[in-house]
């Protein structure tokens, strides 16, 4: 994917005043050094008020030139808006709504591709450093037989919105795998749960594991050989062993931390980092902070969320599975003799990384399909603005940005969709696309399903699959949630797009655009009130 640099006068400007002020400081200390040679005629400062002068001028030249580039890039008639602003969207008259959304992305939701690719690079190296570790150290494990016991396969892989260029706001946040290796005698036979007729719609994109011999293995032998293996990191479920989500995590934090404590010294002169468990269900997240002996251009604090994954065969792993989105029963009530500690889920990230690079090979020129799903994200982020801390929370698990990004592959996949216009021309109109689709997905009209998961996936664009996958029932997003939670959440993303210029206002880009006032016709009647 290509990566678009854009100056930005934030910085520029105030790098060129204090190169200015440098150089005439540079100036005086030179002349002041030269005290010996002979005084001007108009006295021993003579020649500096003259430099000030011109410093002056050149500084009111630099922020007249400023303002102009600053008027240029909002006026109605921009060149980089390509008339846009004459679009009017269809639930409200906002003419500038195109250049509010513009500068919202430049100043609010763009990241730096510098910053972004030094944030990368160093967590490559902290993260590299502790998995070869963590191989090194091989698995003394809560089981007798090192030989037996999980171990690191040595790699890991970057995963997320980081990786797929559609991160927004600040590059603190990172997702990696950490690929285990299971013991040679030790074979997986995964199912998927889609089908189970009496399971709650929260788990019917799980899976199990059971265990099962490898090919050439006698089955008295192997039971004998692999019970070991199978005390310490599996669980009974319908009368066999199958692999534990839990004890496999539990085991992956203790196996972390010994590793961390190997490294630790080694790193102290670059960064301080600490692992903070997530218990039971949540993966552990790495922090790691700048050293105080860093001056590197990029130090921020990041934190790096180490994920345990079970690798199934062509780039699909099997995860943890998230804490479930809604209250959907205790978890102990599970039909049919299923355990919640057996449960696994599926990363398909390779997939989705390789599905949005072929969409991206195919784009006309000037398509930015990323810079949509940064601006969706970005008014998921308004719209949690003034929620409580539980609302906010729920409207965060429904429009999570894996359902953002579902939604906007389900659009460009359409017939044709992605021959048709998606440059910033069309800005405001294909965001109102992506909100009524959205909104058309939580009331029911439409459905959205997994990418990548049973018939509904796109198996012909992402490659070959294993066939656990490709037999896997079809999977809704958004099943998980009850009826009245998804009519609150399509009710309050119909208000905020509805009252998004009032927010672009108030929340984003220049503060000048604070103070614009709206159109006459804002002024003069009130937005109608939400239906679901």
């Amino acid at each position: 994917m290509s990566v678009h640099y854009t100056l930005n006068l934030r910085v520029f400007w105030p790098l060129v005043t204090g190169l200015c002020t440098a150089l005439v400081c540079l100036y005086h200390v030179l002349r002041g050094s030269g005290g010996a040679r002979a005084e001007p005629p108009d006295g021993p400062d003579g020649g500096f008020p003259l430099l000030k002068v011109a410093a002056l001028l050149l500084l009111g030249y630099i922020l007249l030139r400023c303002r102009h580039a600053v008027r240029q890039r909002f006026l109605p008639g921009s060149p980089r808006l390509g008339g846009q602003a004459t679009f009017s969207p269809r639930h409200f008259r906002e003419p500038r709504l195109g250049i509010l959304l513009e500068s919202y992305y430049e100043h609010e939701v763009r990241l730096s591709p510098h910053v972004l690719g030094h944030s990368k690079a160093h967590v490559s190296r902290i993260v590299g450093e502790l998995v070869r570790a963590g191989r090194a150290r091989g698995s003394p494990g809560p089981i007798p037989g090192g030989g037996l016991a999980l171990a690191f396969r040595g790699d890991f892989i970057q995963v997320g919105s980081a990786y797929e260029q559609h991160k927004i706001r600040r590059p603190d946040g990172f997702d990696v795998l950490v690929p285990l290796r299971l013991p040679p005698l030790v074979a997986l036979e995964p199912q998927s749960l889609g089908t189970e007729p009496a399971l709650a719609p929260a788990f019917r994109g799980c899976f199990v594991c059971a265990l099962k011999a490898p090919p050439g293995a006698s089955g008295g032998h192997w039971l004998r050989d692999c019970k070991p293996f199978a005390d310490g990191f599996c669980v009974d479920v319908r009368g066999r062993r199958h692999l534990s989500a839990t004890l496999v995590l539990r085991w992956f934090q203790s196996h972390l931390q010994r590793s961390l404590a190997t490294v630790r010294y080694s790193l102290e002169g670059r960064c301080r980092v600490s692992l903070t468990p997530g218990g039971l269900e949540q993966p552990p997240t790495l922090h790691i902070l700048p050293c105080r002996t860093d001056y590197g251009c990029c130090r921020l604090s990041m934190a790096v969320r180490l994920i345990p994954a079970v690798h199934l065969g062509d780039g699909v792993f099997l995860v943890a599975p998230p804490l479930a989105p809604s209250p959907v029963g205790p978890l102990s009530e599970l039909p049919g003799g299923l355990r919640a500690d057996a449960l696994w889920s599926v990363n398909t990230s390779r997939q989705e990384q390789k599905l949005l690079g072929s969409l991206q090979e195919r784009a006309p020129p000037g398509a930015c399909y990323l810079k949509y799903l940064q601006l969706l994200k970005a008014l998921r982020d308004l719209g949690a603005r003034g929620l409580d801390p539980m609302a906010a929370a729920q409207w965060g698990r429904i429009l999570s940005s894996y359902v953002l990004k579902t939604a906007l592959l389900a659009v460009l996949l359409r017939e044709r969709a992605v021959e048709q216009g998606w440059d910033e021309v069309h800005l405001v109109r294909r965001l109102e696309e992506l909100v009524q689709f959205l909104r058309g997905c939580l009331l029911g009209r439409q459905t959205l399903f997994h990418c990548v998961l049973g018939s509904y996936g796109t198996a012909a664009e992402v490659g070959p699959l294993p066939k656990v996958l490709r037999e896997a029932a079809p999977v809704d997003l958004l099943a998980a949630f009850d009826r009245h939670s998804r009519e609150l959440a399509a009710a309050r993303l119909l208000s905020t797009w509805r009252r998004l210029p009032q927010l672009l206002r108030a929340y984003g880009g220049p503060r000048y655009l604070a103070m614009c006032p709206p159109p006459r016709s804002q002024r003069t009647q009130e937005f109608p009130k939400d239906e679901p």
